[in-house]
């Protein structure tokens, strides 16, 4: 029987399944079967969850959503363009870590400002402002944890790259239709720090009026995969 133990597609395949005393040939083709299908829906899956902003030029890879852990957490790999980031904001619902993967993040916690490199963790508990932002020429690869999971950040993030995708938003990447914005500020339970916050029940009176149009369903039908 031909050892193929180092298969693409059977290498996580624990080594005693290939002994020739554990496995017959019809139950070694089985399992290299299994395995392969298994990361075919794999790779299948990172390409749904995969989502881009062409305005932003950010891609987005999520690996555990609201649902796969029970509303845990939510797990995605972010691949930041040069000189992309967001503003300064808060959350009261959940904690976010940043795990630096590859290249240069500048990650600020209040009023300090850390440059992480591959290896390297920020982590923005609950109600304290932040933001992430970079200076590089290239590309930085980062994991975003959220403490427990937000359904509403992931639905915020596919509605609001999918609108870029369609023209839909302005040179920002803010949605044209400011109702929309409002509520997709809403649903990612994100706060606005400082005098700014004056004009979050501006943008609660929005959102009120994109649900009381229909908007939040049109959108989440239109752009909501997982």
């Amino acid at each position: 029987m031909p050892d193929l133990s180092q298969s693409c597609t059977l290498k996580k395949c624990p080594k005693q399944f290939f002994h020739p005393e554990n496995i017959t040939a019809h139950r070694y083709i089985r399992i290299a079967d299994l395995y392969s299908k298994n990361c075919q829906t794999r790779n299948h899956l990172d390409r749904m969850r995969r989502i881009y902003n062409p305005i932003q030029k950010d891609y987005v890879t999520f690996r555990e959503t609201f649902s796969d852990t029970d509303g845990k957490r939510t797990v995605a790999d972010v691949e930041l363009a040069p000189g992309g980031g967001v503003g300064i904001h808060y959350h009261k619902t959940y904690v976010e870590r940043f795990d630096v993967t590859e290249g240069e993040l500048k990650v600020q916690l209040g009023k300090e400002i850390v440059t992480l490199t591959a290896g390297q963790t920020a982590t923005a508990e609950k109600n304290i402002v932040h933001r992430f932002f970079s200076e590089s020429d290239k590309v930085c690869k980062f994991r975003v944890t959220l403490i427990p999971a937000s359904r509403g950040f992931e639905e915020s993030l596919q509605i609001g790259y999918g609108l870029a995708a369609d023209g839909q938003c302005d040179k920002k990447g803010f949605p044209k239709d400011r109702r929309a914005l409002a509520w997709l500020f809403s649903i990612s339970e994100s706060n606005i720090p400082g005098w700014r916050s004056i004009f979050e029940p501006l943008l609660l009176k929005q959102a009120k009026k994109a649900i009381e149009k229909g908007i939040d369903v049109e959108l989440r039908n239109k752009y909501v995969r997982f």
